[in-house]
């Protein structure tokens, strides 16, 4: 028997439709076969799902070719968000479960015991789920509450295979998201200082607030101790709200990268982030086989601080002035190539060089018209 069920495969920082086939037929020797380019992630499933299976008092097909297509077959499927999809085509297929899921989208981890565990990117998710006019959503009952950030599709949180195959049989009805609102915004990686709590430094509190409310970059420059990471971090502060919009995008950002915190709403704190001056290029700006947004990305609509600049390798450094002019980071991989939006304020620290220039009066001097000329030593400095 075939069943097809819908879930969602994320490329880049939007959300592509994935059909999950599962056809069951009887064989002399068990076999459970996944295709559609799964990478190590979703291979594993066929274990985790099977153990779910037996795990909630459902009954796994024995004696059966089981083969499991995710399509379009061309698109690389990787994590562990097809679990729960998986497991409700099974279910189908096996005759367990009758229901019509021609509107729903699965998506959601599966442990062992059937418990449903979080995913990461269920903003875009929601959002694909709307576009192509789904109206159920299966999720993880901890991703609810940012699912329900896209309005049109009914939320419905799963927290154990259990309760799904009970919904689609009429036995019960899966709770959606909870009515409370979030007790507070997803948590900032960096914490940020209130502008308002810095006493002295009147130049350098005036050229930030000019750079802030220009949508400027800045270089700090001065001795440890002056306070430049304390005015850096600062700034955030003095920063106009984001609008809705923004706020969303910011959201979707960190949903992708899962760094929202589970069960929070919007963010609503503009982004600061400060990465450390060993990062690669592909931290810096995104990358890898399969692309994923790096710190000019995790930093978009807020501040990229960068301490301690000539620590940093100039070949990371020169990555940054493609973002700095498009507001946009291109990645271009065999695949595929995505898009992540950079529209940041860099801000950068540098401590004075150590070794200040230095006069010599000996066998380097030259006279000029009765005056001495000095000769400047060439510094040992790399800076």
């Amino acid at each position: 028997m075939l069943a097809r069920v819908l879930s969602c495969a994320l490329i880049g920082l939007d959300g592509e439709l994935v059909v999950v086939e599962v056809d069951i037929a009887r064989a002399q020797k068990p076999q459970t076969t996944l295709v559609g380019l799964p990478d190590t992630a979703v291979q594993e499933a066929r274990e985790r799902v099977r153990a779910a299976v037996r795990n909630s008092a459902l009954t796994w097909p024995f004696n059966s070719r089981i083969t499991i297509n995710l399509a379009p077959a061309d698109l690389r499927k990787e994590g562990p968000a097809y679990d729960l999809a998986i497991a409700a085509g099974v279910l189908l297929a096996s005759g367990q479960v009758v229901a019509d899921v021609g509107d729903a989208l699965f998506v959601g981890e599966l442990a062992l015991n059937g418990e449903v565990r979080p995913v990461r990117g269920m903003l875009p998710i929601a959002a694909l789920a709307k576009a192509r006019g789904l109206t159920r959503l299966f999720v993880p009952t901890a991703n609810a509450q940012e699912a329900a950030l896209v309005d049109g599709v009914e939320v419905r949180a799963v927290d154990s295979l259990t309760s799904l195959a009970a919904h689609l049989l009429g036995a019960m009805q899966l709770p959606g998201p909870s009515s409370e609102a979030p007790a507070a915004p997803a948590a900032i990686a960096e914490p940020v200082t209130d502008f308002a709590d810095i006493v002295g430094q009147e130049n350098a509190k005036r050229a930030v607030e000019v750079a802030a409310a220009g949508g400027h970059n800045v270089i700090l420059r001065g001795p440890p101790g002056s306070g430049k990471t304390l005015l850096a971090r600062s700034i955030p502060s003095i920063l106009p709200p984001m609008t809705a919009d923004e706020a969303l995008e910011v959201t979707r950002i960190r949903s992708v990268a899962g760094l929202l915190t589970p069960g929070a709403g919007l963010v609503g704190q503009r982004p600061f982030r400060s990465p450390h001056h060993t990062i690669s290029n592909a931290g810096l700006v995104g990358g890898g086989s399969v692309p994923r947004p790096g710190e000019v990305t995790l930093a978009h609509r807020g501040v990229l601080f960068l301490d301690e600049l000539p620590e940093f390798d100039p070949r990371v450094l020169d990555v940054l002035r493609q973002p700095l002019e498009d507001r946009v980071v291109s990645i271009s991989r065999a695949r595929q190539s995505v898009a992540f939006p950079a529209s940041f304020t860099l801000v950068a620290a540098l401590n004075p060089c150590p070794c200040s220039p230095r006069l010599d009066r000996g066998n380097g001097t030259r006279r000029r018209r009765g005056h001495v000329a000095y000769r400047r030593r060439p510094s040992p400095c790399k800076r």
